[in-house]
């Protein structure tokens, strides 16, 4: 009896042996794994552009008599939101001046445009509160078209609002000065300024 007993015993050595063979190769270098977040915060860009001049001329007459010509104002902005675009004087005043004389800026405003009166000037933005269309006129007696006067620089008057990206966008804006044969000759002159905002 004592010899099956010991002959089991070898046979449960064996097999202890074939199992630790069997299960040898699960001892591999294990490859782990983590991850992470790039994010990139692109700020908003805008550009602001025009032409830098408008010069037109106008020939008094008793009655009044009046020009005018346009200036292309060009706005680019990778805001999602779009921008805004605003005018205004670039001082505390918005007269035209040439030496001590001066063309006042009209009283029309950009909420109730209207046709200037002698001796002032403004400016218009096609469309809404004003004319459908605007043209270049010289010397137009009893002209009907709708202008504003020109803000100062600490009232900013908002002409163009915009709810998506743009590129190279542009707005016409008009000028125009009404004068009679009162107002003394000389070249009169206001700086304008336009602001662009990215919303």
């Amino acid at each position: 009896m004592s010899i099956t007993y010991k002959h089991k015993l070898i046979g449960s050595v064996s097999l202890a042996a074939a199992l630790l063979v069997a299960v040898s190769p699960v001892w591999v270098a294990q490859a782990l794994t983590d991850t992470s977040t790039v994010t990139v915060a692109v700020g908003s860009s805008i550009t602001v552009a025009s032409a830098d001049s408008v010069s037109f001329s106008v020939t008094p007459t008793a009655a009044g008599s009046q020009s005018s010509d346009d200036d292309t104002v060009t706005v680019s902005t990778n805001s999602t939101a779009g921008y805004t675009l605003r005018i205004s004087s670039s001082d505390t005043t918005n007269v035209l001046t040439s030496g001590g004389n001066t063309i006042a800026a009209s009283a029309n405003t950009y909420t109730v445009p209207a046709a200037l009166t002698n001796n002032t000037w403004g400016y218009a933005i096609a469309g809404g509160n004003f004319d459908a269309s605007y043209s270049v006129f010289t010397n137009v007696e009893g002209s009907t078209t709708k202008w504003a006067g020109m803000p100062v620089l600490a009232s900013l008057q908002t002409i163009k609002t915009t709810a998506t990206t743009a590129s190279n966008d542009n707005t016409s804006v008009w000028y125009s000065a009404e004068v009679n044969s009162s107002q003394p000759n000389g070249t009169y002159t206001d700086v304008v300024t336009y602001t662009a905002t990215a919303n």
